[in-house]
């Protein structure tokens, strides 16, 4: 009995669909943007300065030097910022930048005070909450006018974990991580997703909520051991995190890794050197590749993917210091 195609055609149309179906599942999980709808729930809102200083709906310069909000026009000090090519200073935002070498490791340290937790803030990938919709660190902090900014969780690559951001919750579904959260007085806390609500932290006065983890410090006291790691990461990484040391005093940290020059630092390592700062909480944001640090428009660190020197990895959010725009 001979071969006949027309025996087969079915099978093979079938193979073929399936197979392009499969190919566009795969391309809509990982690639293709997909802005999602609104927020869940929003704290009330929050008045913040813009990025030239100005209070919203009039024409002078506020300096804000009491910290408050004001809307009375009582805070009318003029002061230029005071720039070097590692220091920022103005009446609200003072940051300093420090690189160490910690076990063969380049750590990229900003030392941030701030008069109001306002000026830290986040922003998202395109200004849009969305799955796979990324772009670099610089970017992003360009956009916003951004003084610092460090690469935040990647929300983007899952689909559970919280996502409040800036007094917005965007995303409520638990995972199994310790997230970060911000609330409105300044304080950093880490949490368990498991023991609260994403509406219930909304509720208590977060404004920022980061999911990615693990913490790092709780009370000045290390709570990594020295074999915690994330997922299937190697043990020395690049790392990025932040941490408070008092009342409108944080430290975002970046370290270099997976070279022949920068062995990158282990979760506890890392936590060992915030704690040595004098950092009393301390939180373990996106890393490897992602770990990227931009002050002033420039990229302090050298972001790097297996092993060599690459261009910056786009990720889905922020977490900046400076004036967020209105």
């Amino acid at each position: 009995m001979g071969f006949r195609l027309s025996n087969y055609k079915h099978g093979i149309v079938a193979a073929i669909l399936l197979m392009l179906f499969t190919g566009y599942a795969l391309l809509d999980v990982f690639v293709i943007p997909h802005a999602y709808r609104g927020a869940v729930a929003a704290a009330p809102t929050i008045s913040v300065v813009d990025n030239s200083g100005k209070q919203s709906g009039d024409g002078d310069w506020h300096a804000d030097t009491d910290g408050q909000t004001d809307g009375d026009g009582s805070d009318t000090t003029y002061t230029e910022p005071v720039i070097t090519d590692t220091s920022y200073r103005d009446a609200n935002i003072e940051v300093t930048l420090t690189e160490y070498r910690v076990n063969d490791t380049d750590v990229y340290v900003a030392d941030v005070k701030v008069a109001s937790p306002k000026y830290l803030f986040t922003a998202f990938a395109k200004d849009t909450y969305g799955r796979n919709v990324k772009e670099a660190t610089s970017e992003t902090a360009s956009r916003v006018d951004a003084i610092l900014a460090v690469n935040g969780d990647f929300y983007g690559s899952r689909t559970k974990g919280y996502v409040l951001r800036n007094g917005t919750l965007y995303r409520q579904a638990s995972s199994d991580n310790e997230d970060l959260v911000l609330y409105a007085d300044g304080r950093l806390e880490v949490v368990n997703e498991q023991d609260v609500s994403a509406k219930q932290l909304l509720s208590d006065g977060a404004v920022q909520v980061w999911s990615f983890g693990p913490g790092l410090l709780e009370n000045g006291e290390i709570t990594v051991s020295a074999k915690t790691e994330v997922g299937r990461a190697m043990a020395s990484n690049p790392r990025t995190a932040i941490a408070q040391i008092s009342e409108g005093h944080y430290l975002f940290v970046v370290s270099d890794g997976r070279t022949g020059d920068n062995d990158g630092l282990t979760l506890y390592e890392l936590a060992q050197f915030l704690q040595s700062l004098g950092a009393q909480t301390a939180y373990n944001l996106d890393g490897g590749g992602s770990s990227t640090m931009v002050f002033l428009g420039k990229v302090i660190n050298n972001p790097t993917t297996s092993g060599r020197n690459t261009s910056e990895r786009s990720v889905s959010d922020i977490v900046c210091i400076g004036y967020q725009k209105n």
